[in-house]
């Protein structure tokens, strides 16, 4: 079985190393991150359906080796690249993890291989970025490949086996290996007429969410201006069986996908000189989102926030992960701290964040706000307190309060 490097150890590339070293690949796990790799061999991972004991028993049956030395992956056949594609401060694609993997997979590799992309970024990037910077550092031939990665942590009805794979090849034979390597541990590969085709798949997927999660957010601003609940509109339109799906007002988008990738899609619009009316409009109400909640919060107590203790609880962007990129929790503290209120945080698996600590469930806070209700935090407490509590949460659950948005 060939050898498999994956550029990156995060939820993306330890789950797709993970599952090639299953498959019966032999794998090596790169990571820049020294800490990161440490844990890894001894088995530790906040990555969701990856298990201590998995790792452990891939490692000791050499099936998977992580590292940070990229000298190690000189002899691999195959190379995947699962690296951060971020936002610059203005929201701009910020490509230097992409770039860096690229550099150092030029100056490590002795052989021929094919170079598969997962990571999300813009149409054109395997051709026009990852392929000349890989080229200007090697002599060598590579095969080249884009299949954007589809993972959704704590997902427990969809993984990296039963969701479908979209593949594109700069060339037919990069397509066909591809193809062959995710057919290994993926159920259904899907194959597209070229790179730029898969890459705007990934871009468009998220781009329909973060749309349609600003629609709601608006539907909540409409439905508190009217005095109905949004929460029941929502899933009273949801009793259509046809043509509809629901998606539920929140304090913001989270996670790298959602509300990353529309920016991506929006810069390559721009670049052509297209300009993407709906998703700067979507980014426009989702990033606006806290500022509105705090707002409305003030006004239903009736009080400025002043010296007012407030606990939120979860500040992870999603139920289920430790993952705080991008976690509109995080600025919805900023903003309830800057009108003066004291605000502390639960979150037994984000556990710090900046220099605080998670703290237990408070049932003499003034105010409680539920965020991310992760399974582990018991809401009784404050159930059983008679607290004070909103539900900010973006789902259709009864946590015991009515929805807030």
């Amino acid at each position: 079985m060939q050898t498999v490097s994956v550029i990156g150890q995060g939820y993306v590339g330890l789950t797709l190393a993970i599952g090639a070293a299953n498959a019966g690949y032999e794998v090596i796990g790169v990571d820049v991150n020294a800490k990161l790799v440490e844990e890894l061999l001894k088995g530790q991972t906040h990555v969701p359906g990856i298990t201590e004991d998995e790792i452990k028993s891939l490692i000791l049956n050499k099936k998977y080796t992580p590292t940070n030395n990229f000298d190690s992956i000189s002899n691999s056949s195959i190379i995947v690249i699962a690296v951060p594609t971020p936002l610059n401060e203005d929201r701009s694609p910020n490509l230097e993890f992409l770039r860096d993997a690229s550099i150092k997979i030029a100056n490590s590799l002795k052989s021929r291989a094919l170079i598969v992309n997962e990571s999300t970024s813009y149409p054109g990037t395997l051709r026009n970025f990852i392929k000349p910077l890989i080229e200007s550092n090697s002599n060598l031939d590579f095969l080249y490949a884009s299949a954007p990665e589809r993972i959704d942590p704590a997902n427990k009805d969809w993984n990296l086996g039963n969701t479908p794979r979209i593949i594109g090849g700069l060339t037919k034979e990069a397509t066909e290996k591809a193809s062959e390597f995710y057919r290994n541990f993926c159920t259904k590969v899907h194959c597209v007429s070229s790179p730029e085709v898969a890459e705007a798949a990934k871009l468009f997927e998220n781009t329909f969410r973060q749309i349609n999660i600003a629609l709601a957010n608006e539907f909540s601003l409409i439905s508190s201006a009217l005095g109905f609940s949004t929460n029941e509109a929502i899933m009273a339109a949801s009793t259509k069986p046809f043509g509809f799906m629901p998606f539920f007002p929140s304090i913001g988008v989270g996670g790298h996908c959602i509300p990353v990738d529309p920016s991506y899609l929006s810069y390559a619009a721009k670049e052509i000189g297209i300009r993407a009316n709906f998703i700067e409009l979507a980014n426009k109400t989702n990033l606006s989102m806290a500022k509105h909640v705090t707002e409305k919060i003030s006004e239903y107590l009736g009080h400025p926030l002043t010296n007012l203790r407030i606990q939120l609880v979860g500040i992870a962007y999603k139920p289920e992960v430790a993952d705080i990129r991008e976690s509109p929790a995080l600025t919805l503290i900023s903003e309830l701290r800057s009108k003066g209120a004291k605000v502390c945080w639960s979150d037994p698996l984000v556990g710090e964040w900046e220099g605080e600590t998670s703290t237990p469930l408070d049932p003499k806070i003034e105010l409680g706000l539920i965020v991310t209700p992760h399974q582990k935090i018991d809401l009784k407490i404050w159930k059983n307190a008679n607290t004070r509590v909103l539900d900010l949460s973006a789902n259709s659950e009864n946590y015991g309060w009515p929805k807030f948005l």
